[in-house]
């Protein structure tokens, strides 16, 4: 059983930069993720800054998150997120211009488990899978952009 993880995976998102990168704020992915519905702690107009502090729910699991690293000019964001009854992690986003005006965005997992729940999700993350979930994320977010 894995106990620490970590994944990397860039996708190439058919929109500029200024479009896409507010799509990996919490509000913004109100906008192409299913059911994700975020409460926010902090501030709580949900403003995307360095220390906003937000809950999730998806199924029967809750995370809290917090905004570490918020760099709107560079286009970066990182969260920490805590499952409590499963695993802790960072999550960072990072995207950047192509030459031909798409935006590349590099989305790095680092995932650490709490307990036995948390070595078995960790344990199904494979390369692959999370390959796969955010290959998913891009139809999901092309889509939207698209509207």
């Amino acid at each position: 059983m894995t106990n620490h993880l970590e994944r990397t995976h860039s996708i190439v998102l058919s929109g500029p930069i200024d479009r896409v990168f507010p799509l990996f704020t919490p509000i913004g992915e109100t906008l192409w993720v299913d059911g994700w519905d975020p409460e926010f702690l902090h501030p709580q107009d949900g403003e995307t800054r360095q220390g906003m502090v937000f809950r999730t729910t998806h199924g029967d699991e809750t995370t809290l998150w917090a905004c570490t690293d918020w760099e709107p000019l560079t286009h970066c964001v990182r969260y920490v997120r805590v499952t409590p009854d499963s695993r802790f992690g960072f999550v960072e986003v990072a995207c950047r211009p192509t030459a031909d005006g798409a935006t590349e965005a590099s989305i790095a997992y680092t995932l650490t488990a709490l307990n036995a729940a948390g070595r078995s999700y960790l344990s199904e993350l494979t390369e692959d899978a999370f390959a796969h979930m955010i290959e998913a994320w891009k139809l999901r977010i092309d889509a939207w952009l698209q509207v």
